[in-house]
Order: structure tokens, then sequence, then C-alpha cells
């Protein structure tokens, strides 16, 4: 799993798992980087996950920060991975980090984002895909719901 840090959204009790049954990486908006593919390699490639869960979340702060355009320190790079999906998201409504429909919007892309980059830059993970010993999916966690949505297609971007 490659979720966000976001304290409103672990893993273990979103998807009702205990110690030892996931590997969990977090990061603020749960944007793939260098590190990032290199844990997921280890997981999937050496310990044998299966599954490769990439999932965002509602309300996302990440998200919300990047639409604004907050400079500060390390976050700045760090938001940054985010700038694509924000660039791609195709909406109709006000484009705002106050308009919760388009944050989520912009959150559900960086997810579709995401798994191209996983598949694009992970040669090692997109053959396992390709062998089918590997499921790499999306979803989306909505925090006022619990639910989760899963999705598994490409991009168009």
């Amino acid at each position: 799993m490659l979720g966000c840090i976001d304290s409103r959204g672990p893993a273990e009790l979103i998807f009702d798992t205990g110690i030892g049954d996931i590997f969990n990486a977090r990061v603020a908006g749960n944007i793939v980087t260098d590190e990032l593919l290199g844990s997921l390699e280890f997981a999937c490639a050496v310990a044998g996950a299966k599954v490769l869960v990439l999932f965002g979340h509602t309300a996302c702060g990440a998200i919300k920060g990047a639409i604004d355009n907050v400079e500060m320190g390390n976050l700045t790079a760090l938001l940054a991975h985010i700038k694509p999906a924000i660039t791609a998201t195709a909406f109709s409504g006000e484009k705002s980090s106050k308009n919760a429909a388009y944050v989520d919007a912009v959150s559900r892309t960086n997810v579709l984002l995401g798994l191209d980059r996983i598949r694009r830059q992970s040669p090692l993970l997109s053959d396992l895909e390709s062998k089918g010993s590997l499921k790499i999916v999306g979803g989306m966690y909505d925090l006022s719901t619990g639910s989760v949505e899963f999705f598994s297609e490409r991009s168009q971007n």
C-alpha cells in the first residue's frame, strides 16, 4: 500500500488488517518517488506481495497545498509532484482548494498519474503485473463515509 500520511487515512484500520499483514508506505499526497518505488519493488518482488494499492483520499491537505501553490521548505518540492495532476484534471466548476469536488477530482487524477508512473518507472513491477503475478490498483478513500472506491484503469493523460 502506498497512501497519504494524513492521520485520517491509516491503511491498517481502513482495510482491517493487523501488524505484519501489509506493507504500508505513507507520504503526503501519496506521491510516487524513486525511493517509494524501491520500497514497492521490495514489497512485491522480494517479499511477495500480490497486490499493490496506491490510494488517495478526499479532502487531502497536500492536494489543497499544491492547488494553492504553497511554498515552504522541503514541502515545495513534494507538492511539485502533485502539480501534473492539477493540470491533467478535467473539471468544469470552480478550480479552487475551497471546492471539495475539485480537490477530490485532483486527488483521483493524482492516483491515476501515480499508477502510470509506477508502471512506466518500474519495469520490475510492470513485468510482474503483465505476467499476472501482481495486481496494481488505485483507490480513493472517502473520509466522510469510510468507503474505498478501487480502480485499475490507466489514465488517458
